[in-house]
């Protein structure tokens, strides 16, 4: 993105809630008349974020820019910006016209007079109805000024509160979840409605939400989060079509993500074939590789990925369809109906095939240390590990002193320590009373033949593991590490432990 025509900037924008940081690092600019969203599960800062834009939340580190000017610490009333909330927050007691005129009732504007001076004077009443009378156009409420707000639809409520936020002509308007308490079919329709006002008012919408089909129907730009950081920035097209991670895949759409490995120059192999793609990555180097369910198509005779219709759902645009490939399952939308467990083929066009990085495969921990018992401390938990390979030819005494090959002494107790766990090392457990560590399943991606989980403990520590069994988001569950799988990296210099 070009830095240009620039309304918004929040520079490595943090917030810690009672040590817990919510946002971390957050850097981002907000084009003038842009419909950004902030897109991410529940708890990933996004309504804080747009708290922090609007004044109600103070950052804990970093800076909010307004037309170049610093507002990180300005109260929200001085600042051009107007928020329309999940619930509407409207008067029961006024009707639509006192409710949309109550800001402007209340606001005084300043006055330069012949002498200098500046005299602040409210709105005239005629001022007012003209205000009001334009906004309730806009918003396709005119007939309804008289009426009890309390008697409007949902997403007549809604159009009040939008309207009584614009009335005051805010240079950005924030809306966090606004859709939130609407039905499914009014949802649909006031996400149309509001991309239309959108157009019409040319000021800045700043639209918070969880659901990727009002990011991907509504938006200019999208910002999708996760954990209080930024996954990726782009248009709804860029990141449907090209996310930069698991995560994204997963979250914006319906995907396939496949384990792959790069054969050759443009040449891919997953679900047990050697596919042609347009990305490159090295030889031999292993990937993740995203399939959208509509870009697979189905074939009757056999082909080079061949594989049994196990689950088959009318949508009623499309059939929905589980093609069980070996261990993989490749879902398949398609309008051409085809019947319950027949062996079908499967064809993918190279340029429907997108690769990307491996974010991962092991769990790092930059803050664990040793105990007096030589025993690995994560997440205030201790477990077994082998701190003989912290030192050439290391071995363990009686007393439970390190040596290594040349018989030096080291005392470990309080030793900082990187613990590199593997997803293969965690074994998990279905009762969080069986593990030594417990926690909940935060996250759950489904890669073809396995899935990979986040569990996340009290102290949240997050732990990631990889399993084909099934389990739900927000399970409870424990688990215990493999200590033989378990990699340790000193912290500064083996001589400061010498005993």
């Amino acid at each position: 993105m070009e830095k240009q025509n620039v309304i918004i900037e929040l520079s490595n924008v943090s917030k810690v809630y009672d040590g817990t940081t919510v946002v971390e690092d957050f850097n981002l600019f907000i084009k003038k008349g842009e419909f950004l969203t902030l897109l991410g599960p529940s708890g990933c800062g996004k309504t804080t974020t747009l708290r922090m834009i609007a004044g109600f939340e103070l950052p804990t580190e970093g800076s909010i820019t307004l037309n170049g000017v610093d507002i990180t610490n300005l109260p929200p009333y001085k600042r051009p910006i107007n928020t329309v909330f999940q619930r509407y927050a409207l008067f029961p007691h006024l009707d639509v016209y006192d409710n949309i005129a109550f800001g402007l009732k209340l606001k005084k504007l300043p006055i330069t007079l012949p002498n200098g001076k500046v005299k602040y004077v409210k709105y005239k009443d005629s001022e007012i109805d003209e205000k009001v009378t334009r906004v309730l156009k806009l918003v396709d409420l005119e007939e309804f000024e008289d009426r009890d707000v309390m008697t409007l639809s949902g997403g007549q409520q809604q159009r009040v509160a939008i309207a009584r936020a614009i009335v005051n002509e805010p240079e950005i308007l924030l809306l966090d979840e606004p859709l939130g308490a609407l039905d499914l079919k009014m949802r649909k329709d006031m996400q149309l409605e509001l991309k239309a006002m959108h157009e019409k008012l040319g000021i800045t919408f700043i639209y918070v939400t969880h659901d990727q089909e009002e990011a991907l129907t509504m938006s200019d730009t999208i910002v999708v989060m996760k954990d209080g950081k930024i996954q990726q920035i782009g248009t709804p097209t860029n990141i449907y079509n090209e996310p930069k991670n698991a995560f994204v895949a997963d979250f914006i759409g319906e995907s396939n993500i496949f384990n792959g490995t790069m054969m050759d120059k443009y040449k891919v192999r997953f679900i047990g074939a050697i596919h042609d793609c347009i990305d490159d990555f090295p030889k031999n180097e292993k990937v993740d590789v995203v399939v959208r369910p509509e870009d697979v198509k189905i074939r009757l005779e056999k082909g080079k990925v061949n594989g049994i219709i196990g689950t088959k759902v009318f949508k009623g645009i499309h059939y929905e369809y589980t093609v069980l490939v070996g261990k993989n399952e490749v879902t398949v939308q398609s309008t051409k109906e085809y019947p319950l467990h027949g062996e079908v083929s499967l064809v993918i066009n190279p340029e429907d095939i997108h690769i990307m990085n491996k974010e991962f495969v092991t769990n790092i921990y930059n803050e664990a240390w040793i105990d007096d018992k030589n025993r690995l401390v994560i997440d205030d938990i201790a477990t077994l590990v082998d701190v003989t390979q912290l030192v050439s030819g290391g071995y363990l005494d009686d007393d439970g002193y390190l040596f290594d090959s040349k018989n030096k002494r080291y005392n470990l107790k309080d030793a900082d320590v990187i613990a590199d766990v593997p997803f293969d090392a965690i074994i998990l457990y279905d009762n969080e009373e069986d593990g030594t560590f417990a926690g909940e399943i935060v996250e759950i991606i489904y890669l073809g033949d396995h899935s990979r989980l986040t569990i996340r403990t009290e102290n949240d520590e997050d732990f990631v593991t990889s399993t084909i069994y099934n389990y739900d988001l927000h399970d409870r569950v424990s688990l215990d590490i493999d200590e033989s799988k378990i990699k340790l990296k000193l912290k500064g210099d083996i001589a400061k432990y010498e005993s």
